[in-house]
């Protein structure tokens, strides 16, 4: 078990993480503070590959910094390393915990972990003052509630080679999905 005072490790996964990854990854960057480590990986991604033109556009828009960023390939030690891992689609999910059985209650669909942290009970997550222990807490919770809440659409469909509008789309639905946990994780309310 890693010691509660290190960073925590968020872990995007899409399929060549170049779009779906790498947005969620940077939207969290920009939210988050250095208590948190977030990367992304690709299940098929070929290394050191930019984003595209449309899902940079996305990205700044929506508020994050594309800069540097490079695909990488998927591996268990990322996997296994990762405190939260959160996949594109429920393919994505299960390639990842394919690699890690261990990380199985740790990993999400994005839109799945988001309809979840919605469901926490926010004084779970607001007695921890250590940001790395407020997100374990949320992790918690969130695996806890699994097959008691609802989870309409827990694919964010892919972008790559699509138009504008489906980068927008895939970029809304990460946002919309990430708002609640980025929330708690930032600012969590008052106790």
């Amino acid at each position: 078990m890693r010691d509660t005072t290190d960073a925590f490790r968020i872990l995007f996964v899409c399929t060549g993480n170049l779009c779906r990854s790498p947005l969620a990854e940077r939207l969290a960057r920009a939210a988050l503070g250095p208590a948190f480590e977030v990367g992304s990986a690709g299940t098929r991604a070929v290394p050191g590959r930019p984003m595209p033109g449309n899902a940079v556009r996305v990205l700044l828009r929506l508020g994050g910094d594309p800069s540097g960023f490079v695909s990488r390939p998927l591996t268990a030690p990322l996997v296994a390393g990762a405190d939260l891992v959160l996949a594109a689609t429920a393919a994505h999910r299960a390639a990842a915990v394919a690699l890690h059985l261990p990380a199985a209650p740790r990993t999400f669909t994005i839109a799945e972990f988001g309809a979840l942290a919605g469901e926490v009970p926010v004084e779970e997550v607001a007695r921890e003052r250590d940001p790395a222990r407020r997100a374990r807490t949320l992790v918690d919770q969130a695996a806890s509630l699994r097959g008691l809440v609802r989870v309409d659409a827990p694919d964010i469909p892919d972008p790559y080679g699509r138009s504008r509008w489906a980068y927008r789309a895939a970029g809304r639905r990460i946002a919309e999905a990430l708002a609640v946990p980025l929330r708690l994780l930032t600012h969590p309310p008052a106790s």
